[in-house]
């Protein structure tokens, strides 16, 4: 993985830490929850009268930076993931079985067996 990919994803951690707190900060509709657990006075003391506005702006923000940060390592670091895909398995596979599938051409593959003589029954009746 490339460093841009690692930093990106150490952010992206970040960002989702970041999320799930807001949104478990946020008051509910019915002022019931864990909004209420963390104590909703908080965020109107930290924000201000209208914190319900400003938690959600940066809720917005937080989720949109969360596809941008997916996305942006999808791109950085998906060229790694292609090395190793499926299409170069079976390519793999496909290798084995044919070198599986073709006789060796070794001199005492080619050569016959000698033909021995069966053993002489005992006995002329099989007793």
């Amino acid at each position: 993985m490339s460093f841009i990919a690692a930093l990106l994803t150490f952010i992206l951690v970040i960002n989702c830490l970041l999320l799930i707190f807001l949104v478990l900060v946020q008051l509910p509709k019915k002022d019931a929850g864990a909004g209420m657990a963390f104590g909703a006075g908080a965020a109107d003391a930290l924000f201000g009268a209208g914190s319900g506005n400003a938690l959600t702006k940066i809720t917005k923000y937080s989720a949109g930076a969360l596809i941008v940060l997916c996305l942006a390592i999808n791109f950085f670091g998906g060229k790694s993931g292609r090395d190793n895909s499926g299409s170069d398995f079976i390519k793999q596979v496909q290798q084995k079985q044919m070198q599986a599938t073709v006789p060796a051409t070794t001199p005492s593959s080619i050569a016959p067996a000698p033909i021995t003589p069966a053993p002489a029954a005992i006995g002329t009746n099989g007793k």
